[in-house]
């Protein structure tokens, strides 16, 4: 009988081959995770600090330090960073030489309301609460807010972040009762009636074609209300 020695050697290196994977996964499986390192994305302020990001890691998985990869249940530790209200998104792995990687991406404020509540709007129109580490220079808003009322200064806040002028100038969102808008610009005493955000960039437009007149003239000082809710009008009144 010819012994088929090429079958031999195959068979033979396959088990090789399964051999090395089964000792590799189980080296890899009994690696100890590394103390947490965390990574922040976009703002490097920090209205969450890389100690709290360790803590919440800690808590929800007893200790992840020094500890076999295979207890560590890293969707669990996500869903724990995702739901703190501070952070938009976080991704957690470990590495294979057992290194523990946290990246957080925070959420960005655009707006903080100052009422009975005191909290920030977010880029996605979603509550964000204050942090004790980090204090964000935005727009205050103030009058009939709440946070399931929040789409038209919302709204109005977004425009302020994209607009060059409006970012330089309006310190101050006003949620009337009926829902209508009044803006409050830096260094000027009058109250700038926006009301409903219908045709909204054209009530900017001239919003800004009266400043600038209004500064060359030096007549800022000199009006108590400047509104734009009557069309193409700017309608003032004096002080």
């Amino acid at each position: 009988m010819k012994i088929n020695w090429n079958y031999i050697k195959m068979v033979a290196l396959l088990a090789f081959v399964v051999f090395l994977y089964a000792f590799s996964s189980a080296r890899n499986a009994k690696r100890l995770v590394s103390k947490p390192q965390i990574e922040f994305i976009g703002n490097k302020n920090l209205f969450i600090t890389q100690e709290d990001v360790s803590k919440l890691l800690i808590q929800n998985q007893q200790s992840v330090t020094n500890e076999p990869k295979e207890i560590l249940d890293l969707n669990l530790l996500e869903t724990t960073l995702n739901a703190n209200p501070i952070v938009e998104f976080a991704d957690v792995y470990v590495s294979v030489s057992g290194n523990l990687t946290a990246k957080v991406k925070q959420k960005t404020p655009i707006a903080r309301v100052v009422t009975d509540a005191s909290y920030y709007i977010d880029s996605n129109g979603s509550y964000m609460p204050l942090s004790k580490n980090y204090t964000e220079r935005v727009p205050i808003v103030t009058g009939f807010v709440a946070k399931n009322n929040l789409d038209k200064v919302f709204i109005v806040a977004t425009k302020i972040k994209q607009d060059e002028f409006l970012k330089k100038h309006v310190v101050q969102i006003h949620q009337n009762k009926n829902n209508t808008i009044d803006l409050k610009l830096r260094q000027c005493d009058f109250v700038v009636k926006l009301g409903s955000l219908e045709h909204l960039d054209k009530k900017i437009n001239n919003l800004k074609a009266f400043y600038l007149k209004a500064t060359k003239d030096k007549t800022l000082d000199k009006y108590s209300i400047v509104n734009l809710q009557f069309g193409n009008q700017v309608v003032c009144t004096k002080a």
